[in-house]
């Protein structure tokens, strides 16, 4: 989605964010033992531990891992300046909640909410997660039309 309001900042009026990974397959990676690191490169390979795929694992090519790093955007200002909402579990076991304060603290837009949700996961499925979803849509549909 950044790299969406970033290419085209015309078309985008704004942002919701749920369980936001920027740079995560990168971070993930990187904290890999170095052993594990050269594994991986050697073979081609990563296979990635997953609870959401049948296999349990996914399996990512290093060249994309390679190529991913040339997309990542938290070591800098992130130049979006729309409306930005993000939503996160803290009981994700995926990407950190603390992926979406960083997000917050590097878009150059001053209009940025970021909204933890204590018991919520990575997919934010529940009812209540999904109403809360339904919630900061309407409401940044309402901020926009009266601006």
């Amino acid at each position: 989605m950044l790299h969406a309001a970033i290419a085209r900042p015309e078309k985008v009026m704004a942002l919701i964010g749920v369980a936001t990974a920027a740079d995560g397959l990168v971070t993930q990676f990187n904290q890999l033992p170095v052993e594990l690191k050269k594994e991986v490169e050697m073979k081609g390979v990563w296979s990635m531990p997953s609870k959401y795929h049948e296999e349990g694992v996914y399996h990512v090519r290093y060249s994309f891992i390679k190529e991913a790093e040339h997309h990542c955007l938290l070591h800098s200002p992130i130049p979006v300046n729309c409306p930005i909402r993000l939503l996160h579990g803290m009981k994700d076991d995926i990407v950190p909640w603390h992926t979406s304060m960083q997000v917050a603290d590097r878009v150059v837009s001053t209009d940025v909410d970021v909204i933890l949700r204590k018991h919520s996961d990575h997919r934010m499925k529940e009812k209540a997660d999904i109403q809360l979803l339904v919630y900061t849509i309407d409401d940044l549909i309402d901020k926009l039309s009266t601006s």
